[in-house]
């Protein structure tokens, strides 16, 4: 029989006997034309594909396959797919006539083998009850590889992907037959399993002989693949390394595989790290980050994978190595996967020159215009990110938004100072009113005077008062100091902080300080003058503002250096509903304090939820308090210091206690370089070495295990520059010390 002639049989035949029928040989005298890809493979009706959007099916869990039914339905998907490979060996025959002579032969043997899977997997089927055909079968591997336009396509998408993630379901689902006693199903699998690593060494070889020699491996595989499939397509529920080294994949391929991430059907988010976004609303393009602070954004580009799902997509300007992501993975944190932004966001569009490549804003992501994407999530809406996601928002499924609903300039005010002490001083007011807010629904019984006492609370002097030039700055100055207050902080109401604020202590405004205020007044900035508190605890609200509400995601407490500047966080167990024991300690009486502080909490989140459904907010807030002491010795609570519309690094720790073990203390920490020699590292890699020495990681619980105790980095300390971030766990509150991380942001 002619290969052309039996390759037709397999992939027209509409019945299961012609399809599965063997020759004892073949010749490949008469290739013949190349043929156009069918819509689908010839097949019995019961077999046709389901069509495309329907519900998946999904594949029985291990602690199902005791029963007889069960372990039926695992076999029929495994049928399906040794049947759709067989179809797809047949079409590549018939699509690459001129392929040489070697490949179709190899083709035309491994096709043989596809046919004998099919039928064992049959028999198999119908001893635990089950026929061919009694479930619907999907069509994705077809609609997946049969738009190939080359044997190298071929190799790439089913040797090399659909091929090889067999070598981790086969092994995977032997192991579990064998568990609930399916000895046959068990070495069935088995001989699949060392088939398939026949058929991926095959596919191998071809791949190694057609591709760019100056590429390796892995950069040639994921550049051959064509949208739907991607790498994670060639992996399992485990990567069986052992495998892939019997078929002669190499250790950089399947290091790279390991930590690789995509989206498998779910719509993934896009995540961005841009810590410039009030800068660019206070300049605008003229805006240009320093180097430092531009090499800073580089270093912790990669934290917002710890903000989403596993699968979702964060852009960033360098993906972290392979060692750094195989290390989260080993430590429990599920890797997204990483697009690299041909520009860095760090430089303005406008700057970018037709020699730079793409000036459309998409900086290189036009890739993924092609993909529908669930939500867009950058650290902060601002001028930026609308450039940088506007293209984006027609890919979004679900509720549609605009780039103009994600930010405007109703969205911008929420960013000002000014707007944070306005809140504060409309809460105040309702609250030393002695009523609850209209807007808060209270149970029978919890009535006015079980709420925290004003007396606890700043009074209104003590919030920031608003001015817009030197003389009202003059005069907020002598209002405070007659009430008693001598230092004060004078800060713009927007912008990037860290240098947006200067502290007063001397009797009269020095030279400098007069020309600070008058230079910010003259770029249009409001100023914000308040007392410069003594404070004794900082901590943070991390809230979700949802389309249902205001949504409590938890509470950490802040590390701050002398000039209130972010050093770090920690949380501790019932982060996510509880306030910090430590703020809750600093006031004495009564003994409901607790109780109190919280629903005066829950009163300024009606109140805050009420003002953010005015302009249409929806994302991620976090509201920054202290507890500070009077100058006669008592503690005081200022619940609004800031309130953040965007991500903040409290945010960052509550999703990261999500990973630590149930009775775990998390603290994150951010380490100049300054910092780490002074602590005894030559650099950032020597420390991370420490770090992890003497707090080696400990993990805990099942089926997910999380950190009990240890210490890893969150950025990759073979490329951090200037900062690097830290999470160290321990079973009881950490007590912190060391030298103050100089020049970090704490904008973030």
């Amino acid at each position: 029989m002619e290969l052309r002639e039996f390759a037709e049989r397999v992939l027209f035949a509409t019945s299961l006997e012609e399809k599965l029928q063997t020759p004892d040989g073949v010749t490949d005298e008469q290739p013949g034309p190349a043929i156009v890809t069918p819509a689908a493979p010839g097949r019995p009706r019961e077999l046709n594909f389901k069509p495309t959007g329907s519900a998946r099916g999904e594949f029985p869990g291990p602690r199902h396959l005791e029963q007889a039914h069960e372990r039926g339905r695992l076999l029929h998907f495994f049928a399906n797919h040794e049947l759709l490979a067989t179809e797809l060996m047949a079409l590549v025959l018939l699509k690459f006539p001129d392929a040489p002579a070697a490949f179709r032969k190899g083709v035309f043997e491994t096709l043989k083998d596809e046919q004998e899977h099919t039928r064992l997997y049959l028999d198999r089927m119908r001893g635990c009850g089950i026929e061919f055909g009694s479930i619907p079968v999907s069509g994705y591997f077809w609609r997946a590889v049969s738009g190939m336009e080359s044997p190298m396509d071929y190799v790439a998408g089913l040797s090399l992907t659909f091929e090889q993630a067999n070598l981790d379901f086969a092994r995977h689902f032997s192991a579990c037959f064998a568990d609930v006693g399916d000895a046959d199903s068990a070495r069935l699998l088995q001989k699949i399993y060392h088939d398939e690593i026949g058929h991926v060494a095959y596919g191998l070889k071809w791949f190694r002989r057609w591709k760019n020699p100056t590429e390796s491996d892995w950069e040639a595989f994921c550049r051959q693949l064509k949208y739907p499939l991607s790498p994670s397509r060639a992996k399992g529920l485990s990567l069986n390394v052992a495998g892939r080294r019997a078929a002669g994949l190499d250790a950089a391929f399947i290091a790279e595989l390991d930590v690789y991430s995509q989206s498998k059907g779910r719509t993934p988010g896009v995540f961005l790290f841009n810590p410039f976004a009030e800068a660019r609303m206070t300049e605008g393009r003229a805006f240009n980050p320093a180097k430092h602070q531009a090499q800073l954004a580089r270093d912790l580009e990669n934290l917002p994978q710890f903000l989403g799902r596993q699968d979702d997509l964060v852009l960033v300007e360098r993906r972290p190595s392979v060692e750094f992501l195989r290390g989260l993975k080993q430590a429990g944190f599920a890797l997204p996967e990483f697009v690299e932004m041909k520009q860095p966001l760090t430089r303005p569009a406008a700057t970018l020159s037709s020699s730079d490549g793409e000036k459309d804003g998409v900086r290189g992501i036009s890739g993924l215009a092609q993909r529908k994407l669930g939500r867009l999530r950058p650290w902060a809406w601002g001028p930026d990110s609308v450039e940088l996601l506007e293209p984006l928002f027609a890919n979004l499924t679900g509720e549609q938004r605009t780039a103009n609903g994600s930010f405007n300039p109703e969205i911008a005010q929420l960013y000002s100072k000014a707007w944070s002490a306005a809140l504060l001083r409309k809460f105040l007011q309702l609250t030393q009113a002695g009523g609850a807010l209209p807007s808060v629904q209270r149970a029978p019984g919890d009535e006015p005077h079980a709420r925290f006492d004003s007396s606890g609370l700043c009074t209104e002097q003590e919030v920031g008062v608003t001015v817009d030039s030197l003389e009202g700055a003059q005069a907020a100055i002598a209002a405070i100091r007659r009430r008693g207050h001598h230092p004060i902080v004078i800060k713009q109401a927007l912008g990037l902080a860290g240098g947006n604020a200067i502290r007063l202590f001397e009797p009269e405004l020095l030279e400098s300080q007069q020309r600070w205020i008058e230079k910010a007044v003259a770029s249009q900035h409001l100023l914000v003058v308040e007392p410069w508190l003594a404070r004794v605890q900082d901590f943070s609200v991390q809230l979700e503002m949802t389309p249902d509400g205001l949504k409590l995601c938890g509470y950490t407490g802040l590390l701050t250096d002398g000039k209130g500047q972010f050093q770090g966080n920690w949380a501790a167990p019932k982060f996510e509903r509880r306030l910090p024991a430590r703020v809750i300690s600093l006031f004495l009486a009564p003994p409901d304090i607790a109780t109190r502080l919280h629903r005066l909490y829950a009163d300024l989140f009606a109140l805050l939820e009420g003002e953010l459904r005015l302009v249409g907010f929806l994302g991620p807030v976090g509201v920054d308090a202290f507890v500070y002491r009077t100058g006669a010795g008592e503690c005081r609570l200022k619940p609004i210091v800031e309130i953040n519309p965007r991500y903040t690094m409290g945010r960052l720790m509550v999703e990261l206690m999500k990973h630590v073990a149930p009775g775990s203390h998390g603290f994150f920490r951010l380490v100049s370089r300054k910092q780490a020699q002074a602590e005894g590292s030559e650099d950032f890699l020597a420390y991370a070495g420490t770090l992890t020495r003497q707090f080696p990681l400990r993990l805990e619980g099942e089926p997910v295990a999380r950190i009990r105790e240890g210490a890893l980095c969150l950025n990759d300390p073979t490329q951090a520059q200037v900062v690097l971030a830290t999470l160290q766990v321990s079973r009881s509150p950490l007590k912190w010390s060391g030298t103050p991380a100089v020049g970090v942001d704490p904008s973030v």
